[in-house]
């Protein structure tokens, strides 16, 4: 019976870092911009690779920087007019998603809930980010296939890491 007791509150103990963790990673997730979504700076004296932070481009609306980023990427693709319909594709497929009901009401009832069905609560968006992610990546994947190999490398180069939130690992060594 002692051990039967010390496996529950492992496993308890366990689960309630899981969700301590959880919520830390949907702070911080949710403080974070799109990692293809680097915006123009807002100060025209600051590095271009200055860290973010420091050339004020958190500020502003989310769709403009985009927007932004999506037509600097778009000129530097020089698409043709036949690449334009998969353009077109990919990037609404990969648009930012507005948070659908009302956050304040989910997060009082989300703290209602015991400890298990909390947890099923995240494994639920866990799957949902996950479906978002794959539908993305199929979208990437049929507009990548429309590029000419020279379009592929200015792509490849020009969006960083492909993680929400992640910039990728510049200056890393190209294999």
């Amino acid at each position: 019976m002692n051990t039967s007791f010390h496996t529950v509150r492992k496993h308890l103990v366990i689960a309630l870092s899981v969700l301590g963790m959880g919520a830390a990673s949907l702070t911080v997730h949710a403080q974070q911009e799109p990692a293809g979504a680097p915006a123009a700076s807002s100060n025209p004296k600051a590095a271009p690779d200055a860290p973010r932070a420091h050339r004020g481009e958190h500020r502003g609306n989310p769709a403009e920087r985009m927007a932004k980023y999506q037509a600097r990427l778009h000129d530097k693709l020089k698409l043709t007019a036949a690449q334009e319909p998969a353009w077109a594709t990919f990037t609404a497929a990969n648009a930012r998603q507005k948070p659908n009901g009302d956050w304040k009401a989910k997060r009082e009832a989300f703290a209602k809930l015991s400890a298990p069905e909390r947890m099923e609560q995240w494994i639920a968006m866990s799957k949902e980010r996950i479906a978002g992610q794959e539908s993305r990546l199929a979208s990437l994947k049929t507009f990548y296939a429309v590029l000419t190999p020279e379009q592929q490398k200015v792509f490849d180069d020009s969006v960083p890491g492909g993680m929400r939130g992640h910039h990728g690992h510049r200056g890393a060594p190209k294999a």
